[in-house]
């Protein structure tokens, strides 16, 4: 831990990833700051080198950007997700990491929802085809090109039982769906609150992901996933990319396996133009958003006050949210 009295360089390698809307509060201690709204993969050493503090939101720090910051001392994540940095790196410098928790349980739920009610009824489906002049075509009051479905009386696995994956359980009973929170995957000794991970999948009209990207949940639903979907449910992701198969997801959706899928995150963002997501853009079925599900106004400004609030609580000697021991 270093002197409060001295000066702390602190570097922000992509304030452009929160809008320029959201305030940041003054560090309560002696600092420089250094701003950049993007930082680029190899840029990442050169301006973390001379840092107390390093803030990043996406940009990646590797094990050998890590290795040139000789200073370094505290990475403040901002955000909850801390597969950007290289965790082992900083435990062997001895730098703490830190992270946002809890800021977005109210945004990222209602997200989910948005897309669960959005395919569920087909609203984007309807939209376009009104749009395109099916409504005048039809000659009557409505038409039925698409399926309406109601959610009250379907199941809903949801996989991760974090603050989200309850939040957004609670909303699922609200509304009288019968939820199931899944086991992990091979699992079977969790205990009765528990649905073991392969009858979420037989079982679901909605899966729902709400969990880390890890080593484990590295494309946990493909093509066998899919398969043993008997009720061909709705696939939402809102966490992560890469937690599913992206090229098997396409498949599904276009072999009828699934009645239709509502993504707000890709395994390489920003989306790229030859991305499998491109063959299924203008599927009724699909909805696809911009990493977008935790942006509420009130959610950022809770997220960038806790940042703050984390790297002065480390500064004075109480360091908090930390995902490795602290120096």
């Amino acid at each position: 831990m270093s002197n409060p009295s001295s000066c702390f360089k602190i570097v922000f390698l992509d304030r452009a990833t929160i809008p320029p809307s959201t305030r940041l509060k003054e560090f309560p201690f002696s600092h420089e700051l250094q701003v950049f709204d993007k930082t680029a993969a190899d840029e990442v050493a050169a301006r973390i080198r001379d840092a107390d503090v390093v803030i990043t939101n996406k940009v990646k720090l590797s094990a050998q950007d890590i290795s040139a910051a000789e200073k370094l001392k505290l990475v403040a994540i901002a955000a909850t997700g801390t597969d950007n940095v290289d965790l082992a790196a900083c435990a062997t410098r001895n730098i703490a990491v830190c992270n946002v928790r809890n800021y977005a349980t109210h945004t990222v739920p209602e997200h989910t929802f948005a897309l669960i009610f959005a395919l569920r009824r087909s609203l984007a489906a309807y939209r376009d085809a009104l749009r395109a002049g099916r409504w005048a075509e039809s000659g009557q009051f409505c038409f039925f090109d698409f399926p309406i479905r109601d959610l009250s009386g379907s199941t809903i696995g949801i996989v991760g039982d974090g603050a989200l994956g309850i939040a957004t359980a609670n909303i699922a009973r609200a509304l009288g769906l019968r939820v199931l929170f899944s086991a992990y995957k091979g699992r079977s000794d969790m205990g009765p609150l528990y649905t073991p991970f392969e009858q979420i999948l037989q079982e679901s009209d909605i899966i729902t992901l709400h969990c880390p990207l890890t080593n484990g949940t590295h494309n946990l639903i493909g093509d066998a996933e899919f398969a043993q979907m008997r009720r061909r449910p709705l696939i939402i992701n809102t966490a992560r990319g890469g937690l599913v198969e992206e090229s098997a997801l396409v498949r599904a959706l276009q072999s009828d396996l699934i009645s239709g899928a509502g993504f707000d995150v890709v395994t390489e963002e920003p989306l790229r133009h030859d991305h499998p997501f491109a063959r299924i853009m203008d599927h009724p079925g699909f909805i696809l958003t911009p990493h977008i599900a935790w942006a509420s106004e009130e959610a950022i400004q809770t997220l960038a006050d806790q940042l703050i609030d984390n790297i002065a609580a480390f500064v004075e000697g109480a360091p908090r949210n930390l995902v490795n021991r602290a120096p």
